[in-house]
Order: structure tokens, then C-alpha cells, then sequence
């Protein structure tokens, strides 16, 4: 049986995680107790993390132009392009 947990680990983080995990570094750096070591690999992490979300919302934001455009409700879960 495979753990939940497990299984998360190995696909890609959910742009909502993605985007909490950003917010959590965010607020790691400010409090300004790390090193300056540190903070460049949280900070190399959250630039990461960046990119992972603009990446899904430019996703979304194909998906929905083009559901718009075409004036329909046909899922585009099966279009490879996307």
C-alpha cells in the first residue's frame, strides 16, 4: 500500500504548497536570525519556488484563454500541450 505522504513526495508540490512553502521562507529570511549562508540557500530554494508558481499560473492562464477563446467547457486535461 503506498503511503500518502510517499506518494506527494514524488510529484511535483501543488502550486498552493508551493506557494505556502514561499511564504514560510519569506518569512524565515525577515526575521533575520539566519546566517548570511543560510539565507542565500533559502533564498536560492525560494527563486525555486517562484518559478514553479509562475510556471502553473501561466499553465492556468493558457487553459483558460484558450477555453475562452473557443467559447466551450471541454475539459483540457488530456491536452498534452498543457
Amino acid at each position: 500500500m503506498t503511503d500518502k505522504k510517499t506518494k506527494e513526495t514524488a510529484e511535483a508540490p501543488s502550486f498552493e504548497n508551493s506557494l505556502e512553502k514561499l511564504e514560510q521562507l519569506v518569512n524565515t529570511i525577515e526575521n533575520g536570525e539566519l546566517s548570511l549562508d543560510d539565507s542565500l540557500k533559502l533564498f536560492e530554494e525560494g527563486i525555486q519556488l517562484t518559478r514553479s508558481c509562475q510556471t502553473a499560473l501561466s499553465n492556468a492562464e493558457q487553459r483558460i484563454k484558450i477555453l475562452t477563446e473557443n467559447n466551450t467547457l471541454e475539459s483540457l486535461d488530456n491536452d498534452p500541450t498543457l
